[in-house]
Formats: structure tokens, C-alpha cells, sequence
């Protein structure tokens, strides 16, 4: 059997998979504001990327992430 990870508590590290059950909590939030800093916020587009990108890292999210900023 395959453990379920707990968006709510488990901690979050780079090499995090992001798996189809992936929630936006409080807690991956505080996995972002510690890799990016309080400038981070999610926003719709990037909630949408997290999603469809189930099978990648978290820190191929932060770098997706900033890859967006760099564009506003």
C-alpha cells in the first residue's frame, strides 16, 4: 500500500513529489514563504500548474513560481 501524504502536516522539502492528492494549506504555504520569502502568494494560474503537475518537485514549483514573477 502507498502512504497518502498529509498536505495539512507532512513537511514539505524540495524533492517533495507533488502527488494527486497535493492541497494548497497553510502548511505548503509555509514551504513557499521559506523558499521564495513573504513575497510569496498563491494565485489561481499557479494553483492551476500545481494540480496538472502531479509527478514533480517541489522545488520545480518554486522555480515555476519565480519563473512567473520574473515575467510580470
Amino acid at each position: 500500500m502507498t502512504d497518502i501524504r498529509d498536505w495539512h502536516s507532512d513537511p514539505a522539502a524540495d524533492s517533495t513529489i507533488i502527488d494527486a492528492n497535493y492541497r494548497n494549506t497553510q502548511n505548503v504555504r509555509r514551504f513557499f514563504k521559506s523558499a521564495i520569502g513573504d513575497h510569496f502568494k498563491f494565485d489561481r494560474p499557479f494553483m492551476a500548474w500545481m494540480k496538472a503537475h502531479a509527478g514533480s518537485t517541489m522545488a520545480e514549483a518554486v522555480a515555476e513560481w519565480r519563473r512567473r514573477e520574473a515575467t510580470r
